[in-house]
């Protein structure tokens, strides 16, 4: 029986506020929490609550039957505490279900992996924690931040600890294969590589997010008949999907709350597919080959599928100076520096500087909170700035 493994991915990052040159030196906050903790009161009322007792009542209809994953990073998790608890109670409900999977991941949703490994290590043993301590449950599989993957990478996960990850693997490296089997590491074969099914995923996420209504959201019976033309040797479909940008609107939203109904009710009562964990994938699965991917790939949707990882001149110099600080930090006491130095580590920071951010119609106007790449790139820099000096003068 064909599996599909429907996880919802939860990131919100700890935005900057806007900080000037003349801050520099003379203030040394530099957060909006006025901006964040709308957007996550925001994020909470209008998607994240509905969507959950959506998906509680799917469970309690489907007991064993209707399984779901999320992996949310641990920035959110810090505004949840802060902004809005009833988040974490929520989700907290659905994980004493037991039909719910919670994945590992960088607990500040960073690009630490192919930076420093030794942060990457720190910064997924936190989240492991976090999420045990929070839910109750040990996380089993693994997914990088943006679905970032390599063979090294993989080899990162491997080591600490995890039977599988979750990946995205672009077509050219693809080639012939398709993207719904299982798979392993080349460099360790004990790694089972989930890769996400990108044009199932991504059309979801179109066609509800499309603000400006030129497509029809899909419905249930047509996203059910897609996987059902899946060739039926081909054994699982991974679709895994932002579980705040898929709503665009209000109609929208009472669009996918309707698709997550009835596509439930049409996969259990009415097909030969199954819902199921990750981890239980990868346990029942045997992989067919290994994947080679030699060199990081970018991940996510949108517009950051559309250029490569850190790849314009504001981005490489954001990335490089904030990493140069790394020796320094390990001889730093000063809590209240230390987590500057990780939430700074959000890539989110990053892709604001990406040109293609602002070319999509994706809710940019309330995700990115700057008007250009420079923009984003000059404030962070002078944020970077002070936070260099206050370093210096704690050693």
């Amino acid at each position: 029986m064909k599996s599909i493994c429907l996880i919802f991915q939860v990131h919100h990052p700890v935005r900057l506020r806007r900080y000037r040159f003349f801050d520099i030196g003379n203030s040394n906050y530099y957060y909006d929490d006025f901006f964040n903790e709308y957007m996550i009161q925001k994020a909470v009322k209008n998607y994240y609550l509905p969507l959950n007792n959506i998906i509680l009542d799917l469970i309690k209809k489907y007991p064993g039957w209707f399984k779901v994953a999320f992996a949310i990073s641990g920035t959110a998790i810090d505004q949840f505490k802060i902004y809005a608890p009833e988040a974490i109670e929520s989700f907290r409900e659905i994980s004493a279900t037991g039909s719910a999977e919670f994945l590992a991941e960088p607990y500040f949703h960073s690009f630490s992996a192919i930076s420093n490994k030794t942060e990457f290590a720190e910064q997924v043993n936190m989240h492991y924690n976090a999420i045990e301590f929070l839910f109750g449950v040990k996380p089993e599989v693994f997914v990088n931040t943006e679905l970032k993957y390599s063979d090294e990478i993989g080899e990162l996960v491997a080591e600490s600890g995890y039977k599988a990850m979750l990946a995205e693997v672009p077509n050219h490296i693809l080639c012939w294969r398709s993207p719904n089997y299982l798979y392993n590491n080349p460099i360790n074969s004990s790694l089972k590589v989930l890769i996400k099914n990108d044009n199932l995923s991504n059309d979801i996420c179109r066609r509800f997010s499309d603000t400006n209504g030129y497509e029809k959201p899909m419905s249930a019976a047509e996203f059910a008949n897609c996987l059902n033309k899946i060739p039926e040797k081909e054994e699982i479909i991974n679709l895994f999907i932002n579980y705040e940008k898929f709503p665009g609107n209000r109609k929208s939203e009472i669009e996918i709350f309707d698709f997550i109904n009835s596509l439930a009710d049409i996969v259990i009562q009415k097909s030969k597919l199954r819902f199921s964990f990750p981890s239980d994938i990868a346990l029942n699965n045997r992989p067919i080959a290994t994947i080679n991917v030699p060199h990081t790939i970018p991940g996510g949707d949108g517009a950051r599928a559309l250029s490569p990882l850190l790849d314009n001149e504001l981005q490489q110099e954001a990335f490089d100076n904030l990493n140069k600080l790394y020796p320094m930090i390990r001889s730093c006491g000063d809590d209240s520096i230390l987590k500057d130095w990780q939430y700074l580590q959000t890539c989110d920071h990053f892709y604001y500087m990406d040109s293609h951010f602002l070319s999509i119609n994706h809710d940019q106007a309330d995700s990115n909170p700057y008007g250009s790449p420079y923009e984003a790139f000059i404030n962070y820099m002078n944020v970077l700035t002070d936070f260099t000096m206050r370093l210096k003068q704690s050693l």
